[in-house]
C-alpha cells in the first residue's frame, strides 16, 4: 500500500489541477495567457533573511581558516599488475584521498591506505613513493614523496615540494579531554568533491578500530559528521579550529556514510608523526624471512600472540642468524612449527605489522635483535639487515 499512495496522491492532484481549466478554452486563449505571462517574467524579489547565528559564523570562520591546510592526494604507479593466468598486464588504479599540512616544513599527513595501492611487488611500492601528487586549496599541483609510514596505525607522512608560504599547518589540539556530545567539523574530498565541510558531534570515545591492515587502532573517536570515501586522511576539528583527529574509516556495506565515522586521535598522531619524520629510512633494511598472518597462525597452531616465521630465504640475514621457518613434510600434512618471534628490539610483538613498524624506524647500521620461542625455549638472535646477502653458488657466472 505504501508504494501505491504516492502515485494515487499525484493522480488526484493532477485531476484537481485539470478541473480548474475551463473545458471551453481554446488553444488560442491558452497561448494568449502564456504570452501575457511571458512579458511579466522577472527575477523574484529576495526575501529578508535572518543573520547567521553565532555558531554558523564560527563554523564558517573555522572553515575559511582551515581550508588552506587541507589537500587532495593522488597516488599512482606506472607499473602494471601481471595476471599470471592470462599473461595480461593490468593498470593499477590510482589511490585518492585527503591530507592536511602538519608543519611549516612541507610535511603532509594522511592515512597510509590512501596511497597504498594494490601493487604487485616492493619495487612498485617504491614507484608509488615517487608518483604522489598533492593539490593545494589554490588548485596548484605539486609532487610529493612518502617519507614515513606506520602500518599498525595507518599513518603516512608526505613531503610536498610546494612553496612553504602556501602550506599552512593546522593548529594542534588534544584528544585526551574530548567529551561525548562535543561539536566537531570534518573537511575532506568525498567522492573527489574537494574541500567539503561536514559537521556533527562526538558520538563516542575510546573505540578500537581494526584497520585495513588487520591491526587494532586504540582510542579512536566516533563521530556522526558525514565521512565518505575520499574523506580518509582529512582533519577532524573542534570548534576552536584545532586538529583533534584524522578521519580514517566508516563501517558500511554500501560504501557511503551511515552516520558512523571514525577518526584517529590527534595524540596518537603527535607521538608517531615526529618519529616518522625524524627516523624513517626509505632504504628498507633486508631481513629475508616471511611470516604467517594472524588468522592462519591461530588456525594452524593456536597462536594468538607472537609472529610465526613461515619461510626463511637462503643466505639472507635471517638465515645467517639461524632463524627457522616452518617445515613442510607433505602436501596434505600439517607443517611443523619453527620460530615464533615474541620480541623485536626488546619490544613485545603480537602481529607482523608491529615488527614492520619497528624495522622501518631502524637507524642505518643498527642490528635487529629478535627474541624467538623455539621448542618452548627462548632464543635471542641478532640479524644484520644492512649486510648484502652473498649470492648462492647457482647464481654465480662461470668464466
Amino acid at each position: 500500500m505504501q508504494r501505491v499512495l504516492p502515485f494515487l496522491s499525484l493522480f488526484l492532484v493532477g485531476v484537481f489541477a485539470f478541473s480548474q481549466v475551463p473545458s471551453s478554452s481554446t488553444r488560442a486563449e491558452e497561448d494568449a495567457v502564456i504570452a501575457a505571462n511571458r512579458k511579466g517574467a522577472r527575477p523574484r524579489p529576495v526575501a529578508k533573511g535572518r543573520s547567521l547565528s553565532a555558531l554558523e559564523q564560527e563554523r564558517a570562520k573555522i572553515f575559511r581558516q582551515a581550508r588552506p591546510s587541507v589537500v587532495y592526494i593522488n597516488a599512482s604507479t606506472s607499473r602494471g599488475l601481471l595476471d599470471r593466468q592470462t599473461g595480461q598486464l593490468h593498470q593499477i588504479p590510482p589511490g585518492t584521498g585527503t591530507g592536511f599540512v602538519w608543519d611549516d616544513l612541507g610535511h603532509v599527513v594522511t592515512n597510509y591506505h590512501v596511497i597504498k595501492l594494490d601493487v604487485p611487488d616492493p619495487k612498485a611500492l617504491l614507484d608509488v613513493m615517487e608518483n604522489i601528487e598533492v593539490t593545494l586549496s589554490n588548485n596548484r599541483v605539486y609532487k610529493a614523496r612518502l617519507i614515513g609510514r606506520n602500518i599498525s596505525n595507518d599513518i603516512a607522512v608526505l613531503h610536498v615540494f610546494a612553496p612553504l608560504k602556501d602550506l599552512r599547518p593546522l593548529a594542534i589540539g588534544s584528544s585526551k579531554n574530548l567529551t561525548v556530545g562535543q561539536s566537531v567539523l570534518a573537511i575532506g574530498n568525498p567522492f573527489g568533491l574537494d574541500h567539503t565541510l561536514t559537521g556533527g558531534i562526538i558520538s563516542a570515545l575510546g573505540r578500537v578500530l581494526l584497520s585495513d591492515f588487520i591491526t587494532p587502532i586504540e582510542g579512536v573517536i566516533q563521530t556522526d559528521a558525514a565521512i565518505n570515501p575520499g574523506n580518509s586522511g582529512g582533519p577532524l576539528l573542534d570548534l576552536s579550529g584545532r586538529l583533534i583527529g584524522m578521519n580514517t574509516a566508516i563501517p558500511t556495506t554500501t560504501g557511503a556514510n551511515v552516520g558512523v565515522g571514525f577518526a584517529m586521535p590527534v595524540d596518537t598522531l603527535n607521538l608517531i608523526v615526529p618519529e616518522l619524520i625524524a627516523r624513517w629510512n626509505p632504504e628498507h633494511p633486508t631481513l629475508g624471512f616471511a611470516t604467517l598472518g594472524i588468522a592462519p597462525a591461530f588456525e594452524l597452531f593456536g597462536i594468538e600472540r607472537g609472529i610465526v616465521v613461515s619461510e626463511v630465504e637462503a643466505n639472507s640475514p635471517a638465515a645467517q642468524a639461524g632463524l627457522k621457518g616452518l617445515t613442510v613434510k607433505g602436501a596434505n600434512e600439517k607443517p611443523l612449527l619453527g620460530d615464533v618471534i615474541v620480541r623485536c628490539q626488546g619490544k613485545p610483538m603480537d602481529r607482523p605489522s608491529q615488527m614492520s613498524d619497528e624495522i622501518e624506524l631502524l637507524m642505518p647500521g643498527r642490528p635487529v635483535v629478535l627474541e624467538v620461542l623455539r621448542d618452548n625455549q627462548r632464543v635471542t638472535l641478532t640479524l644484520d639487515p644492512w649486510k648484502k646477502p652473498e649470492p648462492t653458488p647457482s647464481a654465480l657466472t662461470k668464466t
